[in-house]
């Protein structure tokens, strides 16, 4: 039994000698641990087995027939996927033309367009329509969409043409426009339409400001390089594509250091009884003078309310009114409600209107290549009474324009400027408050959209 003891010991220390040689710093560590834990410490013991880098490695390679077969094998078809441009009409467009512009090169279609009546008369040939073609990667003609509003109604047109198995169709539709909002902004460098070229504003926009602001600004003169504007505006969609400009809805005209600011609002009425809307301050006062500042939207006043040397008849002689240099045919408009008084031919003057208005006032058009107004007819502020011309003693078309009050002449620019305006009604005055306090939010965040655009 002695012996066997000792042969068992003898193998154990053997078996030490072994894992010592080939572990020696795992050995080390755990004869570290029982140091450092003393009799009865808790411990992990290292694991003993066998280092995985000394264990041998055998690659094994075993081949693997690959399928191949079509009948092993499915492959998915990827559906064709539709192409879109846009492009919008002109004067001179032909079926051709047109296609080629929207890169569709589809012989059919270009025959359908030539001889179906309704393209013909709404499409071909007309300006200013916007059109959207749907092709498939032949550039075959699958669909064309064209969109346009002919008519201040609230409606727009949409011509749809559509491939169908045995060729194309037609459909005409009208329907209605939908309004958003968008905001602008922009700095007068040279002039305001060059302001609102540059800040991507429509030209309706452009003129509907100097509209609102004729009474506190001209236009013609008292633009200052570095005036800038803030304007919220309506534009008038179709389908979710922008089709004409809608109203100006509020908007801040800063005047050599001068801010002018206005809003659209209606005062609401009686039942049944038709609102009337407005452009206010924003404290309440109408901006709709008595008399406009001016006869034409856009002008130049090439003769002022003065002594001047006459050029026909070689003298110095008082100038009795304005006169404002325009082209041949340029529409002339009434400067304030009132009634025709004399519409006709008078001596110097040519063709001529003459319009009366309340407390014995008279304004005077003069030169006109064309009248649109006949004697007794009443007439509205800003409507189309002529057109600018040369006729009378004129040495080049324009017109002369004079106001007077009991028959006795005054500078109608003094005038236009101090008519009157009318506030909102007492009763009104708490729903325009609301309102006035939401245009000035509104034009607060235009005028920043104005300043990152300009950064």
């Amino acid at each position: 039994m002695k012996h066997g003891l000792i042969q068992a010991v003898e193998t154990c220390l053997v078996f030490a000698r072994d894992l010592t040689e080939r572990h020696p710093k795992r050995i080390t560590a755990v004869v570290a641990a029982l140091l450092v834990g003393g009799t009865g410490a808790t411990f992990a013991v290292a694991n003993l087995a066998p280092d995985a880098a000394d264990l041998p490695v055998r690659t094994v390679v075993e081949s693997i027939p690959l399928q191949t077969s079509e009948s092993n094998v499915t492959l998915t078809a990827f559906p064709a996927i539709p192409l879109y441009r846009s492009e919008v009409t002109r004067s001179t467009d032909t079926a051709d033309s047109l296609l080629k512009r929207l890169g569709v090169f589809d012989a059919a279609a270009a025959a359908f367009l030539r001889s179906n009546s309704q393209v013909q008369q709404v499409l071909l040939g007309r300006a200013g329509r916007n059109v959207t073609a749907e092709v498939d990667s032949q550039q075959s003609l699958l669909g064309l969409t064209a969109r346009w509003s002919p008519l201040d109604d609230g409606t727009f047109k949409r011509l749809s043409i559509r491939k169908n198995g045995i060729g194309f169709t037609a459909q005409l539709e009208t329907l209605p426009l939908v309004a958003s909002t968008r905001l602008g902004g922009g700095t007068i460098q040279t002039s305001l339409f060059a302001a609102t070229d540059d800040a991507r504003l429509p030209d309706a926009i452009g003129v509907q400001l100097a509209e609102i602001f004729s009474g506190d600004i001209d236009f013609h003169r008292a633009l200052r390089k570095g005036d800038r504007f803030s304007v919220v505006y309506e534009t008038l969609e179709g389908d979710g594509e922008p089709l004409r400009s809608g109203r100006v809805l509020s908007a801040e005209f800063v005047n050599a250091g001068k801010a002018h600011q206005a809003m659209w609002f209606r005062e609401p009425t009686a039942s049944g009884a038709a609102p009337k809307g407005g452009y206010y301050t924003l404290e309440g006062d109408s901006l709709r003078r008595a008399f406009l500042a001016s006869p034409m939207e856009f002008s130049r006043v090439s003769s002022g309310f003065k002594m001047r040397f006459h050029p026909i008849l070689q003298k110095w002689r008082a100038h009795l009114g304005v006169d404002y240099a325009a082209a041949t045919g340029t529409p002339v408009r009434t400067v304030a409600d009132g009634v025709v008084d004399f519409a006709g031919v008078q001596n110097g003057f040519g063709n001529v209107v003459m319009v009366k208005h309340r407390n014995n006032q008279t304004t005077v058009y003069a030169h006109l290549s064309r009248i649109g107004v006949k004697k007794g007819q009443s007439v509205n502020q800003g409507q189309n009474i002529g057109a600018v011309g040369s006729t009378g003693w004129a040495t080049g078309p324009h017109l002369h324009f004079e106001f007077r009050v009991n028959g006795v002449h005054h500078d109608p620019l003094t005038i236009a400027r101090q008519s009157e305006s009318v506030p909102v009604t007492a009763s009104a005055k708490p729903l325009f408050d609301r309102a006035a306090a939401e245009v000035r939010a509104q034009l607060t965040a235009a005028a920043q959209v104005s300043l990152a655009s300009a950064e």
